[in-house]
């Protein structure tokens, strides 16, 4: 299941503006351009900041996530004509044949289910044509990124266009293993409600995933740093044979 932040209506609406900066997407692009790309599959494409762009440069593009609240945003971008929307996630995909699929920002990490997990692989290796990729991200444990997620780093007061002032914060709230929960707080001037919303990661070491990925038959052809974030980040590229 989708946490609150993608699946209360007020949350997702002010999702893209608490996090205006996605220049982690540009690397996903370049991918897109390296591959030939010719259908991309966006697998929790959320608000629909990165399925929108292949669509632009007139690749098709399919985005699937289970939050309707994110898709009601993604479904309201200049240019999401161009691109399938479906309502679910990829372990109950319509036939499709894609290259690349992708699993963009924390995605990967938020299925934190060992079976959710290998289905979700099981389903995203059915909707690739043969030698499609799956393209994906996830933190490296070794740098318990979670230990900087606090309040007093993370604060911030944001003038949202049509939301007004939203004061946000993030704090851990447990971790347990490779499980790492933390809450989101978002406080609105304009009527001085608060919400919040409750994630958890799961921090897979790189010898765990290239096991599930060759498990579901997948071949591991590159193990990369993340531009935008050197040292932090895997991000692994998978093939369908």
């Amino acid at each position: 299941m989708a946490d609150e932040g993608f699946t209360h209506p007020r949350l997702a609406a002010i999702y893209d503006a608490l996090d205006p900066d996605r220049s982690d997407l540009d690397a996903y692009l370049r991918i897109v351009e390296e591959f030939g790309a010719r259908e991309v599959l966006d697998v929790g494409c959320g608000t629909g900041v990165f399925a929108v762009l292949p669509a632009e440069r007139g690749i098709a593009a399919v985005g699937v996530d289970p939050a309707l609240a994110s898709l009601d945003v993604a479904r309201g971008k200049p240019g999401s004509e161009r691109v399938r929307w479906i309502h679910g996630d990829a372990r109950e995909l319509p036939p499709l044949r894609v290259d690349p699929a992708t699993m963009t920002a924390n995605v990967a990490q938020q299925i934190v289910g060992a079976d959710a997990w290998r289905e979700t692989l099981r389903g995203t290796y059915a909707a690739l044509r043969p030698g499609g990729r799956l393209v994906f991200e996830t933190r490296d444990p070794a740098r318990r990124a979670w230990e900087e997620w606090n309040r007093e780093t993370s604060y911030a007061l944001t003038d949202v266009p049509g939301a007004g002032v939203v004061e946000s914060w993030v704090e851990v709230t447990c971790v347990a293993g490779q499980l790492v929960t933390f809450r989101w707080t978002y406080v609105f001037a304009s009527d001085g409600r608060t919400l919040t919303s409750d994630s958890t990661l799961r921090f897979r070491e790189r010898a765990e995933i290239e096991a599930e990925l060759g498990a579901r038959g997948f071949v591991v052809e590159d193990v990369r740093d993340a531009p935008d974030r050197p040292g932090k980040e895997l991000v692994f590229v998978a093939r369908r044979p």
